[in-house]
């Protein structure tokens, strides 16, 4: 599949720049946030990053404090909601259409890390809305082997679907971000007749274990 250089509009990028500290803000007046592993982001290039995704509030606390502005992803049904629609498309961020192959999105995102742009991706696919990982879908392992970009596994604890409620109201709950070594994924056969469905499931569970690793065990459901 083709696609072109991935080019972020003008206003996108200032959009981009003045709301990421705004964000960062607000995270940081809700809560306490602890944030290690910071040298194990690249320095340059393309690369995916992939996290444990429990509640809406995920998403934008990454794309807050990370180092560089992030590509991401977001449902399609996201665009038709007051309030968020306008964030979404405000930041450029990439619509797909849930529970199908969305040929638009794939090479949006194809294009994005051929482009060297970083890219985060859930591999769960929605949110868990409890603490304990949910089985990773495949689909990433395609954007992996189509591009050979690094994968950066984080561990996000702290967001859960109570948080904004629980800070506003002065709890201020502590959040903890654990940015793991970027790794490429590994050759990997699976057992003889093993299908390649099999086997993509196979990979995208060892990248989810990377991220498990990350987290403490109350919070590794499937990956336990």
């Amino acid at each position: 599949m083709t696609a072109g250089r991935h080019v972020i509009p003008w206003y996108k990028e200032i959009f981009r720049f003045i709301f990421r500290p705004i964000f960062r803000l607000v995270f940081y007046i809700l809560s306490p946030i602890r944030i290690t592993g910071r040298e194990n982001i690249p320095a340059k290039g393309a690369y995916l990053v992939v996290f444990n995704h429990v509640s809406l509030y995920d998403a934008p606390l990454l794309v807050a404090v990370w180092p560089k502005a992030l590509e991401i992803l977001g449902a399609q049904d996201i665009w038709d909601r007051p309030g968020q629609n306008i964030l979404v498309r405000g930041y450029g961020a990439i619509p797909v259409l849930r529970g199908e192959i969305d040929q638009e999105a794939v090479k949006r995102i194809l294009s994005a890390l051929r482009s060297g742009r970083p890219l985060m991706m859930a591999p769960e696919g929605g949110r868990s809305h409890g603490a304990g990982m949910r089985q990773g879908k495949a689909g990433i392992v395609y954007f992996i082997e189509a591009t050979g970009a690094p994968v950066v596994p984080v561990g996000i604890v702290g967001t859960k679907d109570d948080y904004y409620r629980q800070g506003s109201r002065g709890n201020r709950p502590p959040v903890m971000v654990k940015i793991g070594p970027a790794f490429h994924l590994p050759e990997m056969k699976g057992a003889p007749g093993d299908s390649p469905k099999e086997l993509r499931q196979m990979k995208v569970d060892y990248i989810m274990r990377r991220i498990a690793d990350l987290l403490p065990e109350d919070y590794r459901g499937y990956y336990k």
